[in-house]
């Protein structure tokens, strides 16, 4: 390939990349889904007897913001053009096909708000709980009944409990700016930390930017948590897609690729050692109120289930929320959720092969941008090729994985123990 031919090559990659990016622009997923405070206020009112008063009708009472239709016929388009341009087998065109697909469905979820039809879609993007990762492992469902048990036993040692939260939000923020800043201090897009009223969880991060919720009250592990999960990865991934030159899908996420997002982000907080007991048991939970919907459950059942694991009424709510937001309260529920364990065991996985393999230049490229793991050894070709850059922003365990490989070089021998025998041969120790 001639000097010109290849700079026309990659120039029309970069055209087909900046398309999808601005087509995917107005799909806001979290915001077409979510419940109002009104939803609240009612079941509160009711003692907690009656169903949340959402249907379909909720939800086409808010609108997406764009034409369905219109969207559905772009994303078509920028698929059949990527396979003229690029070629069938092209590996970007593959890529760029499949993301098309994704927003595909994921505009049919939206347009299935309400019905029966939405959490069969969203399973189909995120996945079940009843779905097991690889032939005859437990399924994801099994992985939460599994940890509940040593949770339980964790909750009994009062090294695990929980620190006192006396930051608030407007505290946290200005400490979380501080450490983004440095950790993103040669990045072209200043990292902003902002105060916010209009988000239920107590932190969520956009393109260059991280909000705090205004009413949120934290402590320094809780920070630590934030600057990893939501900082160091998400925001770092976001930053690392957005400086592609030429592949700048990288720089958006399809739902394909919320499961490496939220397993690399789950992966920094254990081994970063941020999480907590605490925090597993909420994941964990949400599992197992996925797994309730799945089988049947109505919103009821499952808020009862939180309230029995000691949540709060309030905190039981938002979790419950999170189960069926998109759906109604006697239907299948919201997926996503799964993302954050499911991805958590498949990168660890990945990582396990990559170092077994001796290819450890692979590793980091799970920062390049929303990435995906079947996409990991097209990148790495694309990175040879010059038409992906290595992430510039890493975190620490990720800059240099010597440390890293090492761990698991010992993990690939720790997995094939016994766990019941060598439960029988330390009892006379524990």
């Amino acid at each position: 390939m001639t000097d010109s031919s290849l700079e026309a090559y990659r120039q029309t990659v970069r055209s087909l990349s900046d398309r999808v990016v601005e087509a995917q622009r107005p799909i806001r997923i979290l915001d077409a889904i979510k419940w109002d405070s009104s939803v609240q206020e009612q079941f509160f009112n009711s003692g907690f007897k009656e169903q949340p008063k959402v249907d379909q009708t909720y939800y086409q009472s808010r609108e997406l913001g764009f034409d369905l239709t219109a969207k559905r016929e772009q994303f078509y388009e920028i698929a059949r053009d990527a396979q003229r341009q690029l070629g069938q087998f092209n590996p970007i065109c593959i890529i760029l096909r499949r993301i098309c697909r994704e927003y595909r469905v994921v505009l049919r979820m939206l347009e299935s708000r309400g019905t029966s039809e939405f959490s069969l879609l969203s399973q189909e993007l995120y996945g079940s709980a009843g779905d097991a990762l690889h032939p005859g492992d437990p399924t994801l469902a099994d992985l939460g009944s599994l940890m509940i048990d040593t949770l339980d036993n964790l909750d009994k040692s009062e090294l695990a409990k929980g620190e006192v939260k006396n930051i608030n939000g407007e505290q946290a923020a200005a400490i979380l700016q501080e450490r983004l800043s440095n950790h993103f201090k040669d990045s072209e897009l200043p990292i902003r930390v902002v105060i916010s009223d209009g988000i239920v969880a107590d932190a969520a991060a956009g393109s260059d930017y991280l909000k705090i919720r205004k009413e949120g009250q934290f402590n320094l592990r809780d920070l630590r948590l934030l600057e990893i999960h939501e900082g160091w990865v998400h925001l770092g991934t976001t930053i690392n897609g957005l400086s592609q030159p030429y592949c700048t899908f990288l720089g958006k996420g399809p739902p394909s690729s919320t499961v490496t997002q939220e397993g690399l982000a789950m992966l920094m907080e254990v081994i970063g050692f941020a999480s907590h007991p605490g925090r597993l048991r909420r994941l964990t939970n949400r599992i197992q109120g996925i797994n309730m919907a799945e089988q049947g459950a109505t919103f009821l059942d499952v808020f009862e289930y939180f309230r029995e694991q000691g949540f709060s009424d309030e905190d039981s709510y938002k979790n419950t929320v999170r189960v069926y937001r998109g759906s109604t309260p006697t239907m299948g529920p919201f997926t996503k959720d799964i993302s954050y364990s499911k991805g958590f065991i498949l990168i660890y996985n990945f990582i396990r092969l990559a170092v077994k393999r001796g290819l450890l230049e692979r590793i980091p490229l799970l920062f390049c941008g929303k990435t995906t793991l079947e996409d990991i050894k097209v990148l790495a070709n694309l990175v040879d090729e010059g038409l992906v850059v290595p992430p510039k922003f890493l975190p620490p365990q990720f800059s240099d994985i010597s440390a890293l490989a090492a761990w698991m070089c010992y993990s690939n021998f720790l997995n094939k123990l016994n766990l019941k025998q060598i439960e029988a041969d330390y009892a006379s120790i524990l």
